[in-house]
C-alpha cells in the first residue's frame, strides 16, 4: 500500500543550502549589515564586509538565487535588504552558539556595549533595552504566557505556547491608547507575539507583529531612534518619561540616554566617561 502525503505537510526541512550560503565570511557580513531591516546599496554593503563591489556583487547574487535577500530598484539603484523577519532570526539564533568575536578597539568596544543595551533586532527593540520591555509588559498585566490548546502545540514557525504570548484585556487597552491596534495585528500573516533569546542577554525578548508595532510607535513617538554606531538604539528623554507612564518601565538605568545641554543633545556614552 502506497501512502501520499498532503502536499502540504513537509516530510523535513532542508538546512543545508541555507547553511551554506550563511557559512561564507562575506555573505555572513553582508546579511549581518542587513539586520537592521535598512535598505542598503551594493556599494554600502561592499564597504561593511571589506571586499571591493565586483566581490559584494558575486555574494550578492548567491543571497538572491537562495532567497536569503530581496532586492528593490529606484531609479538606477537597487538596494537590498532581508527576505524577510525568518531570515534576521536565524542570523540571531546562530549567534547564541557562534563563538564571541573578541574587542580589538576601542571602537568596537563602544559599540558592543551599544548593541548590547539597546539595538533593533529586524524590526523590533532588542538588548537590554528588549529585555526589559518585554518584562515590564508581562510585570504589568499586559501580557501573559499563551495558554496552550492541547498538547505539543506548535505553530507553523515551530514556537511552542511556552515562548508564545498573548495581551490582555487590560493589556489591549492601555496598548490602543498607546497606538497600537491588537485586533489588526491578530489579522496580519506574520506570528503575533512570541519571544527571541536575545544573544547579547541571553533571556527573552518580544518578538513578532506585536513587537514590531510597538517599537514602530516607539520610534514615530520619538521615544527611540536611531543610534549612531551600527544597529544601536538610543533612548530619548521624551522616551523615558513615556515608558514609564505607559509599561511601568524606567529605562535610566540604561547610560545610552540622550540628554539636553546647551544647544544641542549630548549622548552619554560609556566609553567616553
Amino acid at each position: 500500500m502506497t501512502v501520499t502525503a498532503p502536499d502540504t505537510v513537509p516530510y523535513d526541512n532542508d538546512i543545508a543550502p541555507a547553511a551554506a550560503l550563511m557559512a561564507d565570511p562575506t555573505r555572513a557580513a553582508i546579511l549581518r549589515a542587513l539586520v537592521p531591516d535598512r535598505p542598503l546599496a551594493a556599494g554600502e554593503l561592499a564597504t561593511l564586509a571589506g571586499v571591493s563591489a565586483a566581490t559584494a556583487s558575486f555574494h550578492l547574487a548567491k543571497l538572491l538565487d537562495g532567497g536569503l535577500i530581496a532586492v528593490a530598484r529606484q531609479g538606477r539603484h537597487r538596494y537590498y535588504r532581508l527576505a524577510g523577519y525568518p531570515v534576521a532570526a536565524a542570523l540571531e539564533a546562530l549567534g547564541l552558539i557562534s563563538p564571541a568575536v573578541p574587542v580589538r578597539t576601542l571602537r568596537q568596544s563602544r559599540e558592543a556595549v551599544a548593541l548590547a543595551e539597546a539595538r533593533t533586532c529586524y524590526d523590533h527593540l532588542a538588548g537590554r533595552a528588549g529585555v526589559a520591555l518585554l518584562d515590564a509588559l508581562l510585570r504589568r498585566g499586559m501580557l501573559q504566557a499563551e495558554k496552550p490548546k492541547h498538547h505539543f502545540s506548535r505553530t507553523s514557525s515551530g514556537d511552542s505556547p511556552a515562548n508564545r504570548f498573548e495581551v490582555t484585556g487590560a493589556g489591549a487597552e492601555a496598548l490602543g491608547s498607546f497606538g497600537v491596534d491588537v485586533a489588526e495585528l491578530r489579522r496580519a500573516r506574520r506570528s503575533f507575539a512570541g519571544e527571541c533569546i536575545d544573544w547579547t542577554q541571553r533571556r527573552g525578548h518580544l518578538n513578532g507583529a506585536l513587537a514590531a508595532a510597538i517599537t514602530a510607535r516607539l520610534f514615530a513617538l520619538g521615544w527611540i531612534q536611531h543610534g549612531p554606531r551600527r544597529r544601536s538604539v538610543l533612548i530619548t528623554l521624551a522616551g523615558t518619561d513615556g515608558l514609564t507612564t505607559t509599561f511601568g518601565w524606567d529605562p535610566t538605568q540604561l547610560p545610552w540616554i540622550i540628554t539636553p545641554i546647551q544647544r544641542g543633545v549630548s549622548i552619554h556614552d560609556p566609553g567616553k566617561a
